[in-house]
């Protein structure tokens, strides 16, 4: 059962910035026990995923990412949860990956077990919408997580970047086809050859960012808003929104068209279709069936 909203510091996240909160227990997720991530309902239908390595800026690393994927399974199988937020805390969102972990491995280790493969579960399984909100550092796997998710919300004192080139490799997790995409290939070329950071402002000018935020306590709760918005609509819709806008990605746009239309005729089976165009000619509010 959800209590009544109240206002308490969001754990150490935030330090003195005060979150409105919902406590809700979960059926499936607070049964598991977390060392390097927390997991909240800070609204209705919302889940909050916060990266928890505050000594190492929650620098990534297998055992996390291993934390990570496990919520986000049972989140996404939860029928209670529409939207979810990824965050950190004020200093990082995620400062890298954890160099002590990557340092010894020879080629055999990395290509052999596909090191960080699973990395992009979020982006590959998930089914229901993520929105990032970054604060602090976001650098090398940190910004590549960030980029992950379906909206990237972020402070504008945010600070990304793809340092790669400085340890000798490259960008692992996506980090130079996503931030081609996202800002260009001169731009992206620039900072992945130079190592440059850049700030959440910069992020959102260039398009990387959907919305930037003077503070970090803003960004977060922007992230909820929207998030909260979205779990507030039908989860046959959202689905369907999020699997044709990514399939632009990969698709021309004759055949994404097409994709696109064979979607939508397909929404048309649903109950939530009915019901939503009945309650917007009547002018009420729809009472979503998830089917």
């Amino acid at each position: 059962m959800l209590a009544a909203r109240a206002m308490r510091p969001c754990a150490s996240q935030f330090g003195r910035f005060m979150v409105p909160l919902r406590v809700r227990n979960y059926s499936s997720v607070a049964e598991q026990s977390f060392e390097y991530i927390k997991v909240s309902t800070p609204r209705t239908g919302v889940a909050m995923i916060e990266l928890n390595r505050p000594k190492a800026l929650n620098a990534l690393f297998t055992p996390l990412i291993v934390e990570l994927n496990k919520a986000l399974e049972s989140l996404d199988k939860d029928p209670s949860i529409g939207a979810m937020v990824l965050t950190g805390s004020e200093k990082a969102f995620a400062a890298g990956a954890d160099i002590k972990e990557m340092a010894p491995k020879e080629f055999a280790d990395a290509y052999g077990a596909d090191f960080i493969e699973n990395w992009s579960q979020l982006y590959n399984t998930i089914k229901k919408p993520i929105i990032s909100a970054v604060n602090g550092h976001a650098l090398g796997g940190g910004c590549e997580l960030a980029m992950m998710c379906d909206i990237l919300y972020c402070n504008a004192k945010a600070n990304f970047g793809q340092p790669e080139i400085k340890l000798g490799v490259i960008p692992g997790a996506g980090g130079s086809q996503r931030l081609t995409r996202a800002i260009g290939k001169s731009r992206a070329m620039e900072l992945i050859l130079t190592g440059k950071n850049f700030s959440g402002q910069e992020a959102f000018d260039w398009g990387l960012a959907a919305r930037v935020f003077e503070t970090p306590e803003k960004c977060v709760e922007g992230a909820l808003d929207t998030a909260e918005t979205i779990a507030g609509y039908s989860k046959i819709a959202v689905k369907a929104c999020k699997e044709v806008v990514n399939k632009s990605q990969d698709l021309g746009i004759r055949e994404g068209v097409e994709f696109e239309r064979r979607v939508f005729h397909g929404l048309f089976g649903s109950e939530d279709q009915k019901i939503g165009m009945k309650a917007f000619a009547e002018k009420q509010k729809a009472q979503w069936k998830h089917r």
